[in-house]
């Protein structure tokens, strides 16, 4: 070692590090069954979905992870629905833990024997295919290579994060949004040939394939690829931060997270808006709390079921400028005023100050209607259709929101900034129960 480099610090990583795994699957892989045990994230299942999901197939994953319930339907240690002669002792993670070491005793699930990566394609039926990696990644602190760019609630965390220290088990894989790299893309292509280790079409007809990749050299070489890139994450910041945090807890432990790695790009996400819900508040006085700082008008809407939703489908606007509804009327709001504005931190990083999330959040809802960002008092719809349902059972109103682009995700994780809770949807979504990455060699 030259002396002059004796008391160097040494260099942080900064691209991703993704090893292969041993993943746990269902032994019966038939897509009927997999359309039967699998199921959305769980952070999209509603207390409905989950009643229906349990009542599929006893081995349902929702039963895992969702072992209390969904958050909406009450406390972590409400009941549920769970099969046959299942009434164990403990907490919704302990419950969840000891159904897992059934279902495994039992071949309901099985470990397979060699470690491997995962490609992985979802296919819309009316959109491109987003294909990306299944792997183990990193969770390391030091490492600078994963950035986030929503903040987390310490509750939420907290409880998957108690999910994971019960099971020992990633149930689902967070997903991420990679640095496009030449040679991933070339090992992408190349792995989706033959056929699949499992197909299954969801209920939004996306289509799931998956390829179990063990070649030596395609594993070095693509852990060497994406070891060239960073990431974004697109979905899952509270599994994210709860596998940190189980790390801290655990240092000598496992320090990875099973991830779905999409390239940034062509071939990975789309991003759509999740919209705002505000319960008990009439049109009318939003509509003109909303005129002390925007231009208020009032778009026509034809008559009959649907048509608030096609015309707000329909209808555009300028950057700053969003749509109101109640479910019956619909109104835009553009020309924020200078005030208005002026509710942005002026010293937030640029990428951050542009977003319309950010003029909604902080100049209509808090400053105008003075309502909190909190899941109490604004609500998150993902869809149009579940924005006017929620505003009708709330008797609230809708704000509707345009999404973000890609890289005005990326750019506001880059800036170091994060964005309001549940800004983005990133489309399409992993299946959740196709692959389980325990802990333990």
């Amino acid at each position: 070692m030259h002396a002059s480099s004796a008391g160097a610090p040494r260099p942080v990583p900064t691209g991703l590090d993704v090893r292969p795994f041993r993943a746990l699957t269902y032994s019966h892989r038939d897509p009927g069954h997999l359309a039967r045990v699998s199921s959305p994230a769980y952070d999209l299942v509603t207390p409905d979905g989950r009643a229906r999901l349990a009542a599929a197939d006893p081995h349902n994953i929702v039963r895992l992870i969702l072992p209390g319930g969904t958050p909406a339907a009450g406390s972590a240690g409400a009941p549920t629905t769970r099969g046959p002669a299942r009434r164990e002792e403990g907490g919704p993670a302990e419950r969840a833990a000891h159904l897992l070491r059934a279902w495994e005793a039992e071949g309901v699930l099985v470990r397979d024997g060699t470690a491997a990566l995962w490609c992985y394609e979802l296919a819309p039926a009316q959109a491109p295919a987003t294909v990306g990696w299944l792997g183990a990644v990193s969770v390391d602190g030091a490492r600078r290579a994963v950035l986030p760019h929503e903040d987390t609630f310490p509750a939420a965390v907290e409880g998957r994060r108690a999910l994971l220290a019960a099971t020992a088990t990633d149930l689902e894989p967070i997903v991420l949004a990679h640095d496009p790299e030449p040679e991933v893309t070339e090992l992408t292509r190349a792995a989706l040939t033959g056929r699949p280790a499992m197909e299954v079409t969801d209920a939004d007809g996306v289509r799931h394939r998956l390829w179990r990749v063990t070649d030596d050299e395609t594993l070095r070489r693509l852990s060497a690829a994406l070891a060239r890139t960073g990431a974004v994450i697109a979905d899952g910041h509270h599994r994210f931060a709860a596998a940190q945090a189980l790390h801290r807890t655990h240092p000598a432990g496992d320090c990875r997270v099973l991830a779905l790695l999409t390239p940034m790009g062509a071939g990975g996400l789309r991003v759509e808006a999740i919209h705002r819900v505000v319960p008990d508040l009439a049109l009318d006085a939003a509509a003109a709390a909303a005129l002390r700082g925007f231009t208020v008008t009032e778009v026509p809407v034809a008559a009959g079921p649907g048509a608030v939703a096609a015309a707000a489908g329909l209808h555009g606007g300028p950057a700053g400028s969003y749509l109101l509804t109640d479910g019956h009327r619909l109104l835009q709001l553009t020309d924020p005023s200078p005030e208005v504005r002026a509710t942005v931190p002026a010293e937030a990083p640029d990428a951050w100050r542009r977003l319309d999330v950010v003029l909604a959040t902080t100049g209509l809802v808090g400053a105008l209607w003075g309502r909190p960002d909190d899941p109490s008092s604004l609500l998150v719809a993902h869809d149009v259709p579940e924005a006017l349902r929620l505003a009708g059972e709330r008797a609230g109103v809708a704000l509707l929101l345009r999404p973000p682009s890609p890289a005005d995700v990326a750019a506001v994780a880059r800036a170091g900034a994060r964005m309001p809770r549940k800004s983005t949807l990133f489309v399409p979504k992993p299946r959740t129960g196709l692959v389980l990455r325990p802990h333990r060699d």
